[in-house]
C-alpha cells in the first residue's frame, strides 16, 4: 500500500498524468473543431416563401437554396389557391436551417373531395338540410310538387339532373331538393278513386 502512494506522488505518474490531460485537451478540441466543420455550426440558409407556387417552381427555388422538398398528402381544396400549388409548408417562410434540411410541403388538389349523398329521401326538408351541411353539401334552393308529404323530400337533383343518395358529388356542391306540397296530385287522386 505504501508503494502505491509512492508511485501517485512520484514524477513518472505525474509526467503520465499531465501527458494524458494535455492529450484529452487536444481530443476535445479537435472533435468540437471537426463538428464544426462538419455540421456547418452557425451557417444557416432562409427558408423561402413557396405558397402559391407550383411543384416545379418549388423544385427550383428549393434546389437554389440548398435544400430539399418532401410532398405531403394534399389538404383540403383550398379556392384562394391555384390548382396544384403549395398551400403550407414546414419550417415556415424566413426560418434559418440547415442546408440539406428537408422543407415538408403540402399541395393544393385539383379540386374539393367528394363526398356521399346521405339518405335524405322521405326525410323533411330541415333534417335534410342539416343532414346535407353536416356532410359539405349546400341546399340552392328547394322546389315543390304535388305530393301528400309536405316539406318531405321525394328527390335530389345536382345542376338540374337526379341524383341519389349514395351517389358522390364534390364538397360544396350545391343541390336541389324536392318535397313535397301537402296537395296530392289530380294523377294520384284518380288512381285512388278508381280504386
Amino acid at each position: 500500500m505504501l508503494n502505491f502512494f509512492k508511485f501517485l506522488i512520484s514524477r513518472a505518474f505525474l509526467i503520465q498524468l499531465i501527458l494524458a490531460l494535455v492529450a484529452l485537451v487536444l481530443l476535445v478540441f479537435g472533435a468540437m473543431h471537426w463538428l464544426k466543420l462538419t455540421t456547418n455550426h452557425g451557417e444557416f440558409v432562409e427558408v423561402p416563401d413557396l405558397s402559391g407556387l407550383s411543384v416545379m417552381e418549388t423544385r427550383s427555388l428549393v434546389e437554389k437554396s440548398g435544400l430539399r422538398f418532401s410532398v405531403l398528402d394534399s389538404a383540403n381544396y383550398n379556392p384562394s389557391y391555384p390548382k396544384f400549388s403549395i398551400i403550407d409548408q414546414n419550417p415556415p417562410a424566413g426560418s434559418e436551417v440547415k442546408e440539406g434540411r428537408k422543407i415538408y410541403i403540402t399541395v393544393n388538389p385539383s379540386g374539393y373531395k367528394k363526398v356521399t349523398i346521405p339518405n335524405i329521401i322521405q326525410v323533411t326538408q330541415r333534417n335534410a338540410s342539416s343532414m346535407l351541411k353536416a356532410v359539405g353539401l349546400e341546399v340552392e334552393r328547394v322546389t315543390y310538387v304535388d305530393e301528400l308529404g309536405k316539406d318531405m323530400v321525394y328527390h335530389i337533383k345536382h345542376k338540374g339532373k337526379y341524383v341519389a343518395p349514395g351517389d358522390k358529388l364534390p364538397k360544396t356542391s350545391k343541390i336541389e331538393l324536392v318535397c313535397g306540397n301537402g296537395n296530392i296530385s289530380e294523377r294520384a287522386q284518380i288512381k285512388s278513386d278508381s280504386e
